[in-house]
């Protein structure tokens, strides 16, 4: 790409705001003086038009059928994942160079720097999240990681299927109130599935959304979101998530809501759970629900406490765990495959812990096991219909 040219083409861009359009490409050709065919012009509008708006030559990638993510490996090798399966895709960057140059771009656009003194940075633009690191932390080239997001909210019946006994199970979750959290490894659908559950909620109540960069729009009226923001290049101006929970707080939220709960501001959205705020809810990265207490231990050790208080504290708060799975892992395909509680565990050295299955998830909705008699009295209350549950043999 002529240096010339792209500059042209960007002056002109920033003249009109950022709004460019095919005409505008074309005609920032001609006034670059270059001489070219006119089988050539329509080749460099497109490359231009690559390069400077939307995700450039990753865009057609994206915007397939299917496809949740788009990867970039450090050699300019790009994968794609559609429908859980990543394949390699057709198209390979010619250069490292150029993958740098579409990742700062991308962070620009979101408002966020991406250099050597900050070489790695997380935004959300249009309908993509998208991740991006730079060398020498990157040590093979520069990596690029875009997640997918839904361009319209998705309800739970078209999430899980209209059929699904488990859209019974996570509406009367919500209408009781109760607390929650959706646990799961990366790509599950945990954002998803809590956007779905948030649509669920009263339109009477208000939503107070925290999160690190914004991905939740449930579809629901009364949504207020809070974003993080990262410190300036002195470090300085940062501000986290448990700052907005704890200004969230003085906000009437009738639920609160923490997109990913990922270090020190559990303590707080523990607090808030435990002293009246009913109905929160969060996602949380876990690879079986039986290690939920060990990542909410870790996390409340960043805050700063003990993990007898944390214990403690969780054991009071959350009423559910929902763990979801991916395509290929176990029956079924992506969705629920547990709803659990919390409990505490006491020993000698105090509280601890562990996750107590209600539910689990045979490829045909939920299987309630004999013990989760005691745990559902606040969902059947809610609306769901005892007849319909299905109980494992005791």
């Amino acid at each position: 790409m002529d240096e010339r040219l792209l500059e042209t083409v960007r002056l002109r861009a920033i003249e009109q705001g950022g709004r460019i359009s095919g005409a505008d490409v074309a005609e920032a050709v001609r006034a670059s003086g270059l001489v070219v065919g006119s089988g050539t012009a329509t080749h460099v509008i497109r490359m231009l038009q690559e390069e400077l708006t939307g995700l450039g030559p990753l865009q057609s990638l994206a915007d397939a059928p299917g496809v949740s993510d788009v990867l970039v490996d450090g050699t300019g090798a790009v994968w794609v994942e559609a429908e859980g399966r990543l394949t390699r895709a057709g198209y390979t960057f010619a250069s490292t160079e150029d993958v740098r140059r579409l990742a700062v771009r991308l962070l620009g656009s979101g408002g966020q720097r991406l250099d050597d003194a900050e070489p790695f940075g997380d935004v959300v633009v249009g309908d993509y999240r998208v991740h991006a690191v730079l060398p020498p932390v990157a040590a093979a080239g520069p990596l690029l990681s875009i997640r997918v997001r839904h361009r319209r909210r998705l309800e739970l019946e078209e999430i899980l299927g209209a059929g699904s006994p488990w859209n019974e199970v996570l509406r009367a979750v919500v209408a009781s109130r109760r607390n929650f959290l959706i646990s799961g490894g990366t790509g599950s659908g945990k954002t998803t599935l809590l956007g779905a559950m948030l649509g669920q909620a009263g339109a009477s109540e208000r939503l107070i959304v925290c999160e690190d960069a914004r991905e939740l729009e449930p579809d629901h009226p009364h949504v207020v979101s809070l974003q993080c923001r990262t410190g300036n290049v002195e470090g300085a101006g940062g501000i986290g998530l448990d700052d907005l929970v704890r200004q969230s707080l003085r906000m009437r939220p009738d639920r609160l809501i923490v997109g990913e709960c990922r270090g020190a501001e559990i303590r707080d959205f523990l607090a808030a759970m435990n002293t009246g705020h009913d109905g929160a809810g969060g996602t949380l990265h876990a690879s079986s629900c039986e290690a939920v207490p060990a990542r909410l231990a870790a996390m409340g050790a960043l805050a700063g406490m003990t993990a007898d208080a944390t214990a403690l504290q969780a054991a009071g708060a959350l009423d559910y765990v929902v763990q979801m799975r991916r395509p290929g892992h176990g029956p079924g395909q992506r969705g629920p495959a547990t709803l659990a509680v919390l409990e505490l565990v006491r020993s000698a050295d105090g509280h601890g812990m562990a996750a107590r299955p209600l539910a689990h998830d045979d490829g045909d909705g939920p299987r309630f096991l004999p013990a989760a008699r005691e745990h559902i009295r606040p969902l059947l209350d809610a609306g769901m219909d005892d007849a319909a549950i299905r109980w494992a043999p005791a």
